[in-house]
């Protein structure tokens, strides 16, 4: 078989797909994340690199490859906010209260186009078996969701640890006491779209992130979530899950 640019010779000579995941595993910003499940794997690089690995395809722009870039780089930089906040914890015996999930949710939102009442974080408690809401603050004390529930979708993805994007919710059966808690000023809104996915430490999922738009009907609760959304929500999780282990109790 001719192995090509794939046989043995020094690496200056190797096919550049070789010489593109070396320059990724040099990066130590870069950020991965793997779900085993879903073999679902992202990587989140710096613009420079990023710009000196991506192809144009023909036809498309410089300025295109750019935006797309630096709208990835936007997300890395919340990633990496949240990373070095969960890293400056990790060595401190501080109170799990002084996180201010709220505020966290805020950037969530505002990097994701949301509204803050439209992030949903909640965390596994191993010992009662339910999910908590860490944010929205107004949820925390309406209520649990028993994790073998078959009607929420949140203990769905706990169980198969496995992300998900629905973009006609209303039409899913599933559990809607917590949708009818009012969290704005225009009241309660039927959720419409919606990322659920879960919050790892380690192979054990801890918590689930909840992005969703909501609206009186679909049409005016905003465009449809992309695999591209996702994959922004995934990035996140890693270091959501450093900081949710301090504050969830078993």
């Amino acid at each position: 078989m001719n192995r090509g640019k794939f046989s043995i010779g020094s690496w200056q000579k190797r096919c550049k797909l070789t010489q593109i995941r070396s320059n990724f595993m040099n990066y130590s910003n870069s950020c991965r994340l793997c779900i085993k499940p879903t073999r679902f794997r992202f990587h989140l690089h710096p613009l420079g690199a990023m710009l000196s690995c991506i192809r144009k395809p023909a036809g498309t722009s410089h300025l295109a490859i750019i935006g797309a870039a630096r709208f990835c780089e936007q997300n890395m930089n919340l990633v990496t906010e949240l990373e070095r906040l969960a890293d400056a914890l990790e060595g401190e015996a501080s109170d799990p209260a002084q996180i201010s999930f709220a505020s966290v949710a805020e950037r969530i939102a505002k990097n994701l186009s949301v509204r803050s009442d439209e992030v949903a974080i909640l965390g596994v408690s191993s010992r009662w078996q339910h999910l908590h809401f860490v944010v929205p603050e107004a949820l925390k004390n309406v209520g649990f969701i028993p994790l073998s529930s078959k009607s929420a979708l949140a203990a769905r993805t706990t169980r198969d640890s496995r992300p998900e994007i629905i973009n006609d919710f209303t039409s899913v059966k599933h559990a809607s006491v917590f949708e009818g808690v009012k969290l704005a000023a225009e009241g309660a809104e039927l959720i419409q779209k919606i990322i659920s996915a879960p919050i790892l430490s380690g192979d054990r999922v801890i918590g689930v992130i909840q992005i969703s738009r909501k609206g009186a009907n679909v049409k005016v609760s905003g465009p449809d979530f992309t695999s591209d959304d996702l994959g922004k929500v995934l990035a996140l999780c890693k270091p959501l899950g450093k900081l949710l282990q301090r504050a969830i109790s078993e």
